[in-house]
């Protein structure tokens, strides 16, 4: 998930291990919008893997229906009032599905309206339930099965226990004053921005951009990984980090240039490039179609290909008109 987060240039992004359980007390009433995507038995996906049925019984369909019960009990906890909230799985009994949405609005009968969904997609209306739910059977569309609910939270609801877990000492620190002054005027001058919503941080060497409104959870749950990471600092300056590139570089900064259909594939592919003509700078913002895809160094008459290694692919990159 972080690679393909970092390979898009996704700066508002914080990622978690922690048990969906938890957010509903940990976090209550924060977030606009949740997609909780539940773990299921797996019927839906038997046409392509029938070993998804070894371990079928009708005991673990009802345990995992009350696992998935304290999800979207914890989920709903989690969402303000207004807010919206999709379950989803990819099996096709009641108990998983229907079941378990209808449980919530009888636990929550003051907040909880479903939403229909007969208009998502044409034709949708073949599989909606009566609640406005999708119940989606192979046999109506040739596909896999799916079950998808959407509902709004109407009011607010008592809260959770607070939860008895520690997350630990949060190990950056606010970078201010000077430093930041530096560090913010060194990567503009390489053609990298960013404005309000992204605060500086620090460890160590490592500095980060972490979304403002975000910050608010430090210390209410452990994150895995939080905002990009900005530069590595070292005697000489800084080290701009691959990520922060494709997430807040200027394809149009003076030291911009832009690489052929060919040169691209060579990029990609974590070769040097040969440019027919070299560029001015010494340090190159790397673009293909107008949009940030590295920095390099200019040595001589070649890039130096600064892609990461675990970014780098191989076979035919671009097709058609792609």
């Amino acid at each position: 998930l972080h690679a393909n987060i970092s390979r898009c240039g996704i700066s508002n992004v914080a990622l978690t291990h922690f048990d969906g359980r938890v957010f509903g007390a940990a976090l209550p009433e924060i977030f606009d919008a949740i997609l909780l995507d539940a773990p299921c038995s797996g019927e839906g996906v038997v046409r392509k893997d029938p070993d998804a049925l070894k371990n079928w019984s009708v005991e673990s369909n009802l345990d995992i229906a009350a696992t998935q019960r304290e999800l979207i009990d914890s989920a709903f906890h989690a969402l303000r009032p207004g807010g919206t909230l999709v379950y989803s799985t990819c099996t096709l009994n009641r108990e998983e599905n229907e079941s378990v949405c209808l449980w919530l609005q009888e636990t929550y009968p003051e907040a909880v309206e479903f939403l229909p969904l007969g208009d998502l997609f044409p034709e949708a209306e073949r599989a909606l339930t009566a609640e406005g739910f999708l119940h989606v059977f192979p046999q109506i569309y040739d596909c896999e099965g799916f079950f998808v609910a959407r509902l709004r939270k109407t009011a607010a609801i008592p809260p959770l226990p607070a939860p008895g877990y520690k997350v630990g000492k949060f190990p950056f620190a606010p970078m201010k004053g000077r430093e930041a002054t530096q560090i913010t005027q060194a990567a503009n001058a390489s053609g990298l921005q960013w404005g309000e919503n992204l605060h500086l941080w620090q460890r160590d060497k490592e500095v980060w951009l972490f979304p403002a409104e975000i910050e608010a959870l430090i210390g209410k749950v452990r994150f895995s990984r939080l905002g990009i990471k900005l530069a590595e600092s070292h005697n000489k300056g800084y080290r701009w980090q691959h990520e922060a590139v494709i997430a807040l570089a200027d394809p149009h900064h003076a030291n911009a240039f832009e690489l052929s259909h060919q040169e691209a594939e060579e990029w990609y592919r974590g070769r040097d490039v040969y440019p027919q003509t070299a560029p001015s700078a010494d340090d190159v913002l790397v673009t293909f179609q107008h949009q940030p895809i590295g920095l390099a160094k200019r040595i001589g008459s070649r890039l130096k290909n600064s892609y990461p290694r675990e970014l780098v692919r191989d076979g035919k990159l671009f097709t058609g008109n792609d």
